[in-house]
């Protein structure tokens, strides 16, 4: 394998790095420094028969990627709609995850937003969009909008604004973020041979039967035996792994969604750590391969995903916290317009940007997600 295929592959594990759980083994994934010119021994003098000393041996190392950033970083991770393979489907944000590493990156929280989280959306310009007030998965959709080409809707635009439009509801520099679409998920999960997840409830599929296939759909009632994912330490292959984070018509209703999706991310990078994946060249191709065009990643400041990775080699999965945001609904004149975070979730959102989530957490264990 030639040095810049191996390098392409490594930049697509770090993607699924950024995805999984931020990138938290990639210091094994980093090639050997390159080593500098070596001085062999003196040559005797003609004029000498005494011995001289051999030059010492010198290198030129090379700094490793991403060691300027020392912290705090936040990114943004991503899962749009299955139906962005239809002609001119714009793409809705499903799944909105930040990861917060504090300073000195010895620490992460994974925490995430309700897609109906009623904000703020700023204007947009570069789709047309003006700004206003509604649901957070709207602004990936009106974000992705080509003026006059509405069959090709952009999903880095759409990301850009998904991100500036977090970055204000929180209070936090987003760094990088990648956006994923659930079929290359699927894809993922497959390719990593499934993965074990403790299924913390009786959980019905909508979706699928026991077997995979698609329920049969009349309208937007769905048919037909349902697949059923029991209590219990279970191994999920790509399929039941995303049917069952999609479920949202459970007890708890999307938080309870929300949650199992970052346990199914926290589950993906115990799977990559076992595997021993970084250190494997043929299985990095195998994901590069599944992956394909299924996966975004964007960066300010020209960064590359591999100096994000790097920057976060040293983080134990110990040091993965998860923690859960409780809200509830939004009304107005009767209807419902979407959610909005609980006091005790918009306080640990301050709490984040203050350096005091520990302490929080502390004072507010219910925040935490255990299983």
């Amino acid at each position: 394998m030639t040095r810049r295929r191996w390098l392409l592959g490594l930049a697509a594990l770090v993607a699924v790095m950024l995805v999984g759980a931020g990138a938290v083994v990639a210091t094994r994934l980093v090639s050997r420094p390159t080593p500098g010119p070596v001085a062999g021994p003196a040559t005797p003098s003609p004029s000498t028969a005494a011995p001289t000393t051999p030059a010492p041996v010198t290198s030129s190392p090379t700094p490793p990627p991403g060691a300027d950033l020392k912290g705090p970083l936040n990114l943004l991770l991503v899962g749009v709609d299955t139906r962005v393979s239809v002609p001119g489907w714009e793409p809705h944000a499903d799944a909105v995850l930040v990861l917060h590493v504090p300073a000195g990156l010895g620490r992460a929280y994974l925490f995430s937003l309700p897609r109906d989280l009623v904000v703020d959306i700023p204007a947009y310009p570069k789709a047309g969009y003006p700004g206003g007030r509604t649901k957070l998965t709207h602004a990936m959709s009106y974000g992705s909008r080509v003026p006059g080409d509405k069959a090709h809707p952009s999903t880095p635009q759409g990301y850009e604004l998904l991100r500036t439009t977090v970055s204000r509801y929180t209070g936090l520099r987003i760094d990088a973020g990648a956006v994923i679409t659930f079929g290359g998920f699927d894809k993922l999960v497959d390719t990593l041979g499934g993965v074990d997840l403790y299924v913390d409830q009786r959980v019905a599929s909508i979706h699928r039967r026991p077997d995979g296939r698609y329920r049969d759909r009349s309208g937007s009632t769905y048919t037909g035996p349902q697949m059923v994912y029991q209590p219990g330490n279970r191994h999920l292959t790509g399929w039941q792994a995303l049917d069952y984070a999609r479920q949202r018509y459970t007890a708890g209703g999307d938080y309870t969604r929300q949650r199992h999706q970052q346990q199914l991310i926290r589950a993906l990078a115990r799977k990559i750590l076992d595997q021993g994946l970084a250190r494997d060249p043929d299985r990095v191709e195998q994901v590069v391969a599944a992956l394909g065009k299924t996966l975004v990643y964007a960066a300010g400041g020209g960064r590359r995903l591999v100096d994000f990775a790097y920057a976060l080699g040293g983080l134990p999965a110990e040091k993965f916290v998860l923690v859960g945001l409780p809200g509830d609904a939004v009304g107005s004149g009767g209807s419902y317009r979407g959610e909005q975070l609980l006091p005790v979730g918009r306080d640990f959102l301050a709490a984040l940007r203050g350096g005091d989530a520990d302490a929080y957490l502390a004072a507010h264990p219910s925040l935490r997600v255990r299983n």
